[in-house]
């Protein structure tokens, strides 16, 4: 089994770069996006009544910001959009599907480097999402995380650490929860398969970044630790271009 993970950056921007057809050639069973900054009936049909696939949608209060979509070849047996706390859910940040082997969260991660309020709102989103989590897993059940956490927890991921010491993406107080979360039992499926540097999975376009490998990993697949068995392979696929970010993924025995 399959799973991809992608911030698109704007779904219909990347649409137009060769997004469906690319999705079209993978046939993963599950791919989720993220930042598709658009409303379900701005999207073209086929990326809402994709073939063979169960679309669920989840879009931000605001207009043309954030949201996050998850294609799904099974259907679930539950699907949830958000935390049940309206600052966080009228963001649009949140899929959570419940399958037969796991629960599986597509989310995208606050960005707080516009302002202390928006850092502080990171960090708040990080601990609910962590103790959401935690009361399923405490419950039996096995969970996957995948998205745009804003946030490169060492620094193997990414290319300058000195020079971002100070930005969010890589304070001290955002990598101790990265952590944290780890320490509650989640495993960093990239890390757990590769141990070497160099890889990354956003950089900047505006300065050029991606030709000279200047970037950042800060799109994961977790799981909970009692089901990383299930977990054959981690990869991020650097070559797919039609966004900031490149899409990450992994492939389960289930």
């Amino acid at each position: 089994m399959q799973l991809l993970s992608w911030n698109v950056n704007g779904i219909r921007a990347a649409d137009k770069k060769g997004l469906f057809t690319w999705f079209s050639q993978k046939q993963p069973d599950v791919l989720c996006v993220q930042e598709i900054k658009a409303l379900s009936e701005q999207l073209p049909p086929y990326l809402r009544n994709t073939p063979e696939y169960h679309v669920y949608i989840n879009s931000a209060e605001r207009k043309g910001y954030s949201g996050v979509a998850t294609y799904s070849k099974t259907k679930p047996l539950d699907v949830k959009t958000g935390f049940g706390i309206e600052k966080f859910d009228s963001e649009g940040r949140i899929l959570i599907t419940a399958f037969q082997d796991f629960v599986l969260f597509n989310i995208y991660f606050p960005n707080g480097k516009k302002n202390q309020e928006r850092l502080d709102y990171k960090l708040d989103f990080y601990d609910t999402f962590l103790a959401y989590a935690d009361n399923l897993k405490a419950e039996g059940k096995h969970i996957v995380v995948c998205g745009d956490f804003n946030t490169a927890h060492q620094e193997i991921d990414l290319a300058r650490p000195k020079e971002n010491a100070k930005v969010s993406g890589f304070l001290p107080i955002e990598r101790a929860w990265i952590d944290t979360f780890i320490d509650h039992g989640y495993v960093d499926t990239f890390r757990h398969f590769h141990k070497e540097p160099d890889h990354y999975s956003w950089w900047d376009l505006k300065t050029g970044a991606r030709e000279r490998n200047v970037g950042w990993r800060i799109d994961y697949f977790f799981v909970d630790k009692s089901f990383l068995p299930q977990v054959t392979k981690a990869f991020i696929l650097p070559e797919v271009m039609g966004s900031d970010h490149c899409p990450v993924g992994i492939e389960l025995k289930v």
